[in-house]
């Protein structure tokens, strides 16, 4: 049986494999592809994770959000292209998703006016970058939703409908 660490600055992999109380060994069985020593070397920063290796982590420790957490911050391309995401409850999803669908409906007839053309004018500038923060925060809303259900669909709270 593994011993808990007592180490203060976990990684994120080590945090949520403790949070399941999972030994190196006993995580490294059910992913089998990886080996504790393999383990160890991750969540102590020794070699870097590859994406792979998260998927797994993410399906043993029924931690969806691990993969968006590599994405936004561990990656070099994601770093650039994917936001963080943040687990949230349902009540705050849908709030913030409809008040930015409220913002767009109010904005869509300028987002036409703008477009109309097939180009944007110095002029239209401000107004085009403002649209294009309500519709930023619309995708950031879907991809919230998206991570609550696949956490709801990890944790045994929902079925697939696929």
């Amino acid at each position: 049986m593994g011993r808990k660490s007592n180490k203060e600055d976990k990684s994120v992999y080590q945090e949520y494999r403790e949070r399941l109380d999972l030994t190196r060994e006993k995580a490294s069985e059910l992913m089998e592809f990886i080996s504790p020593a393999k383990l160890e070397k991750i969540e102590n920063g020794k070699v870097s994770v590859q994406p792979e290796d998260v998927i797994a982590m993410a399906q043993c420790y029924k931690a969806p959000e691990l993969c968006n957490y590599y994405c936004s911050q561990e990656c070099p391309i994601g770093q650039e292209y994917v936001p963080e995401i943040k687990v949230k409850d349902l009540a705050r999803i849908a709030i913030e998703t409809l008040n930015s669908l409220n913002r767009m409906n109010k904005e869509k007839d300028r987002l036409l006016e703008i477009v109309e053309d097939g180009q944007v004018t110095p002029d239209e500038y401000k107004d085009f970058f403002e649209i294009k923060k309500t519709l930023e925060k619309i995708a950031l809303s879907v991809d919230t939703l998206q991570l609550w259900v696949d956490k709801s669909i990890a944790d045994g709270h929902m079925e697939s409908a696929e």
